[in-house]
């Protein structure tokens, strides 16, 4: 553990976006560290865009040393082809978990949406509202994949309290 407390990346998996978000827990309150995406271009090809993801994330995790990395469970895609390359970016993300020895915590859409909006069916936009109100953010998150990676973090802190 830092001296800051317990440091949570929290990673929401996509070809196109992955959302990341990086939160620290102090005593009773969640500290903002950083947050965004990463963007990878459909002009490149798939090998070079998984690497985007892995590298950008490979720095982050050197530049804040998270102990812990927590990520929404897939969910059922209609399209077997995007699934299975969704599959493929997850797996680039565990790696860099892995590879630092991180802890790998990943939870329920439903989960995650109850512990940060307290209604497991809320809206995006719902989601995004109240990240932005428990990290006392000045604006809300620029993406629903970078909101979505914050509130994975949130949830596993909120879900660990008894260990704080």
């Amino acid at each position: 553990m830092s001296s800051s407390g317990t440091i949570v990346l929290g990673v929401d998996p996509g070809i196109n976006h992955t959302g990341f978000g990086i939160i620290a827990q102090e005593g009773n309150r969640f500290r903002y560290l950083d947050s965004g995406a990463i963007h990878t271009s459909t002009r490149q090809k798939f090998p070079q865009r998984l690497e985007k993801i892995h590298q950008e994330l490979e720095g982050l995790i050197t530049r804040w040393q998270p102990e812990v990395m927590s990520l929404e469970e897939s969910i059922y895609a209609q399209n077997v082809r995007v699934a299975l390359k969704l599959g493929q970016a997850r797996g680039v993300v565990v790696l860099a978990a892995a590879r630092h020895g991180m802890e790998f915590s990943e939870f329920s859409p439903k989960k995650i949406k109850l512990s940060v909006v307290g209604n497991g069916a809320a809206s995006k936009e719902q989601v995004r509202f109240m990240v932005t109100r428990l990290l006392d953010l000045p604006q809300e998150p620029a993406s629903f994949d970078e909101a979505d990676a914050l509130a994975a973090a949130i949830c596993y802190l909120n879900q660990n309290k008894m260990q704080w």
